[in-house]
């Protein structure tokens, strides 16, 4: 899990997991591992609603009991803040989710200790013909 949210490879560690924001990379460029058969789904955004709300109700609450600012004012500091932190916390939490189904092999992981020969997987994409564009 912990190589999921430092962006990693769940099997080698040193490949990246995503190929953009929160698009899971189908095969590792390291080790081979294939990826694209996770299933995080919602759990995602769920989990990361939670720890964003578990971290900044707190925060509102203190700041209002302390400090009693305007309506305005909590609207200009926790928006913000909140949008950021979901954004930033996101990509860890998708990673870290698909670093746990890899480490239970769930949803087709559990096929992952057959470590694919990637002259093999060349050669068999060579051998697809590509589908005509309509």
């Amino acid at each position: 899990m912990v190589r999921g949210a430092i962006h990693r490879c769940p099997s080698c560690g040193r490949g990246s997991i995503f190929r953009r924001y929160l698009k899971i990379v189908d095969t590792c460029h390291t080790c081979g591992e294939e990826l694209h058969h996770h299933r995080a789904d919602d759990a995602p955004p769920y989990f990361t609603i939670f720890i964003v709300g578990h971290i900044i109700i707190p925060l509102v609450l203190v700041v209002e009991k302390t400090w009693k600012p305007e309506i305005s004012t909590h609207m200009l500091l926790w928006l913000p803040l909140a949008i950021l932190m979901t954004l930033f916390l996101l990509p860890a939490v998708k990673g870290s989710i698909v670093g746990l189904q890899w480490a239970l092999r769930m949803h087709g992981f559990e096929l992952s200790d057959r470590r694919p020969d990637p002259q093999q997987h060349d050669q068999q994409h060579r051998d697809i013909p590509e589908s005509p564009v309509a």
